[in-house]
């Protein structure tokens, strides 16, 4: 349960910030195209989620994910 909270907590504060950023919560087109084959191969089970849920599944399966997409994460603090 406090790993739960932990999460929701983390990734409600990287969504402030990437709105604060003036960003939208999915991304720039680059940004999405880097992750696209990731969310695709390791999170299609939750492809019609919200973004948090998608961020969720991707952090999951961080240690396989491309260059691209972990440093699409890491730019946004992830």
């Amino acid at each position: 349960m406090i790993r739960t909270l932990l999460v929701a907590a983390l990734l409600a504060s990287s969504s402030a910030a990437v709105l604060a950023q003036g960003q939208s919560r999915s991304g720039t087109p680059e940004e999405q195209k880097a992750c696209a084959k990731d969310v695709s191969r390791y999170c299609r089970a939750v492809m019609d989620q919200s973004d948090l849920v998608i961020l969720s599944c991707l952090q999951q399966h961080r240690p396989k994910l491309s260059k691209a997409c972990d440093g699409v994460l890491v730019s946004h603090g992830q």
